[in-house]
């Protein structure tokens, strides 16, 4: 898009945590768009589900469809026109609120997880448990990888770890194919939008959050970022002594 204004336009990418702008504007999740100054696309915009708020809440879900992507091509070429005629106030009128919260959920939701095996975790019965929820999807590549390192986690670890996979729009056929495909210890479960709301605001897949035994939020991690196994590995250390 840059190149359809006459070099009047430049496209810079930050990354995840690094970004001063996402800091001042309160931005704790990706992707957020900017122009200039102006924040023009929360994560909000792109995520799945948002704590609070219908299914389908952002403007630009599903991410996947045509219509989505045109509808954020034309937003965003319609905020860049406004930047570049001087009239930022009308671009930050029309801009989305910054986001009041990280969205992040501080404990295990009060909710029953049920397995496709036709097993039912509930929070109390995971009580003096360490547990790792994994938000994925079956059209998601990195997501394999993630799931299988959590399989082996849970082989070293036993019963002092509970690993729940949750599938967000999946299709269950699918999910149960590569269940069956990989053949990991861990709790297969289909993530309806209520359910996936009770876990905080999900804006990008795979995301990984970590409970501790009294069931408190100890880490949340989004993303296959190249450090993410030592990363989640060494929250963990400390809660499974």
């Amino acid at each position: 898009m840059a190149q359809e204004f006459g070099g009047q336009v430049r496209f810079v990418a930050e990354n995840y945590g690094d970004s001063l702008l996402a800091k001042r504007f309160g931005v704790t999740r990706y992707p957020a768009i900017f122009v200039d100054d102006v924040l023009v696309a929360t994560p909000k915009d792109f995520g799945f589900y948002g704590r609070g708020e219908g299914a389908g809440d952002g403007r630009y879900t599903p991410l996947r469809s045509a219509a989505s992507h045109e509808r954020f091509r034309a937003d965003l070429k319609r905020m860049i026109e406004l930047v570049l005629a001087g009239r930022k106030d009308a671009a930050r009128a029309a801009a989305p609120p910054a986001p009041e919260t990280s969205g992040e959920t501080a404990a295990l939701p009060a909710v029953t997880l049920k397995g496709l095996d036709g097993r039912a975790l509930s929070r109390a019965g995971l009580a003096g448990r360490v547990v790792v929820v994994e938000l994925w999807a079956t059209w998601c590549p990195p997501c394999r990888g993630t799931l299988g390192w959590l399989g082996e986690l849970r082989k070293k670890h036993g019963d002092r770890l509970e690993v729940v996979a949750v599938a967000v729009e999946s299709e269950e056929a699918n999910v149960r194919k590569l269940a069956g495909e990989l053949d990991l210890p861990v709790v297969w479960v289909m993530g309806t939008p209520e359910l996936v709301r009770a876990f905080g605001d999900l804006t990008a897949v795979p995301t990984l959050l970590v409970f501790d035994r009294q069931g408190r939020a100890a880490g949340a991690f989004y993303g296959a970022s190249p450090g993410l196994h030592e990363e989640v590995e060494a929250t963990l250390a400390p809660l499974l002594r």
